[in-house]
């Protein structure tokens, strides 16, 4: 029976962030529903590229149209055996959205394998569940881990950093690494 791990994203969602992870777990049999507060299947979220251009911290240009493939309201988190938030600028955002704390809520309470990226860590601080977790994310989101009571750890963009059944990744060159431990906190076993 295949996996399937429910995926949260939004409007301007880092393109990156949300388009690896969803084909990368496809390709290895993991089926993944991509949702976002507001949104049905089929319909579309914009994307953005963050790029490091000169300025202090990172510019954000439009990227690709990324398709809802299940709509929000049609969730049941009893579904899913895994949890993968991305990340970009819509994490601020879907956060507010007390079904989306509760989602991240289940997965926790079930010790489910939860998986996220620079800024979807900001989905996390409001649910409650970071006591005590050593995690990462973006550097500008470690002062949110500290106040949500974990303790945030600077690491590699391309690193991930585990605890429990959270992994966690700064940014989108981390893939190889968060996906690796995301696949290992599901069962997955790859050749």
């Amino acid at each position: 029976m295949a996996k399937r791990v429910l995926m949260l994203a939004g409007d301007f969602v880092e393109d990156y962030e949300v388009m690896v992870p969803y084909q990368a777990l496809l390709s290895i049999g993991v089926e993944v529903d991509v949702v976002c507060p507001g949104k049905k299947k089929g319909e579309v979220i914009a994307t953005a590229v963050h790029d490091f251009v000169g300025y202090q911290t990172y510019a954000e240009l439009r990227g690709h149209n990324f398709v809802i493939n299940k709509s929000f309201d049609d969730v049941n988190e009893a579904d899913y055996q895994g949890l993968y938030i991305c990340g970009g600028r819509s994490a601020e955002y879907i956060r507010l959205n007390a079904k989306v704390i509760d989602f991240v809520k289940y997965f926790f309470a079930q010790n489910l394998p939860v998986a996220a990226i620079c800024h979807g860590i900001q989905v996390l601080t409001p649910a409650g569940v970071l006591q005590g977790r050593k995690l990462t994310a973006y550097p500008a989101v470690g002062p949110d881990i500290t106040v949500a009571g974990g303790h945030y750890e600077e690491v590699g963009a391309d690193k991930a950093v585990v605890d429990g059944n959270l992994v966690t990744s700064p940014a989108w060159p981390g893939h190889p690494a968060i996906l690796k431990e995301f696949y290992r906190l599901l069962g997955v076993v790859i050749g």
